[in-house]
């Protein structure tokens, strides 16, 4: 009994010095999903500007506000009292409500807020204006890159807003990002976005809005979300050979067509390879198809951190503003002469990269590319 318990006692010591053993190897070595984690991920200092915050709250608060949105909508409908002015609110959306067609739901007093500043200087975002834009006619705002934006109106609110100094530059001209109409659906969501001028993409809205008077604009982000998916840092990889549809607009209404290239638009994101026949690409082509829009696989920063989330990252952004295409009225152009226009916005698009490529461009990858 006594060999029994010493060897019970032994075995005892050998497994508490073992033990003390390995936690002193933890000690010194950190688990390798920690060690890895302290590695990959770059936290904000704790003492930053109070403007910066605001800046990054600015932006963080727009990435998410469809969600906010739809979560707001959902919680008034939990309380009964309101079922009936929300149905009737449904009903005008659905039913009534014409002004995504027309733009004239416009706030300049909400567009000129303080918090688009801060949005513009998260970047910062910057405009170049190359020539002046009498405000006597209409125009077609073609924007390039599309880019990877968690909603297209990132490209509106960067550079189209008074904070980026848009309404200075041009007096007088009225701009109007275009968007999907499906956008137009989502209660309270649609009411902020009408605010600050943003319409339907739809061809009705296009000519309702060019018809509406001189000095009237219209934004379109050409490449779409085919163009999103060849978004990447680096790359200004186009898709406009196909693209007819906004040059033939511009011609029926005698609107001068003005190309619109922002450089850095692309760097805000990075995204997952996905090229063409692997099973990621066939599956955002499908979900396009279906849906109208696709769904890039990115990542950027978030509010604690510099290099994981959804935030876009805080790289230079500088939308140069080109000479505009002067075209002539036709109410039915034929194929030719839109081709023929389009020629003459592909080479000023291509002189407006090859003007500042070297200024706004430095850690590009490749050149200016049309690739469809």
């Amino acid at each position: 009994m006594d060999k029994g318990h010493d060897l019970t006692a032994f075995s005892r010591t050998i497994s508490a010095s073992s033990l003390r053993g390995r936690l002193t190897k933890l000690t010194g070595t950190p688990l390798r999903p920690v060690a890895a984690l302290h590695v990959s991920i770059d936290f904000v200092p704790t003492k930053i500007p109070r403007k910066r915050r605001l800046q990054t709250m600015v932006v963080a608060v727009w990435s998410v506000l469809l969600v906010m949105s739809c979560f707001a909508f959902l919680m008034l409908c939990s309380v009964p009292a309101l079922w009936p002015f929300l149905v009737m609110y449904l009903i005008w959306i659905f039913c009534v409500d014409k002004s995504p067609a027309y733009g004239n739901r416009l706030a300049p007093w909400f567009r000129s807020l303080k918090i688009w500043q801060y949005f513009a200087d998260y970047y910062p975002a910057s405009l170049l204006k190359e020539c002046d834009l009498p405000a006597d006619r209409p125009y077609v705002f073609g924007y390039h890159p599309h880019g990877i934006s968690l909603y297209p109106q990132h490209q509106y609110l960067k550079y189209l807003l008074s904070a980026t100094g848009f309404s200075k530059a041009f007096p007088g001209i009225k701009p109007h990002l275009l968007t999907l109409t499906n956008n137009f659906y989502i209660p309270l969501y649609r009411e902020v976005i009408m605010s600050l001028g943003i319409s339907s993409v739809s061809r009705e809205s296009c000519s309702n809005i060019l018809s509406s008077g001189p000095g009237q604009a219209i934004t379109i982000v050409v490449g779409g979300a085919a163009e999103s998916l060849s978004a990447r840092p680096g790359t200004a990889d186009l898709t406009l050979k196909r693209r007819l549809g906004f040059i033939k607009v511009a011609i029926q209404h005698g609107a001068d067509l003005v190309p619109v290239f922002s450089f850095g638009e692309n760097d805000i994101y990075n995204q997952m390879p996905n090229e063409k026949g692997t099973t990621i690409y066939v599956l955002q082509k499908k979900f396009q198809n279906m849906f109208g829009f696709t769904l890039p696989l990115f990542h950027g920063r978030g509010m604690l951190n510099y290099n994981l989330g959804l935030m876009p990252y805080r790289r230079r952004i500088v939308s140069v503003i080109g000479r505009p295409i002067h075209v002539q009225r036709c109410e039915k152009p034929s194929l030719e002469e839109i081709e023929r226009v389009q020629r003459m916005y592909i080479e000023e698009l291509t002189r407006i990269w090859n003007t500042y490529k070297d200024e706004f461009a430095k850690t590009r990858l490749r050149e200016l590319s049309i690739v469809d």
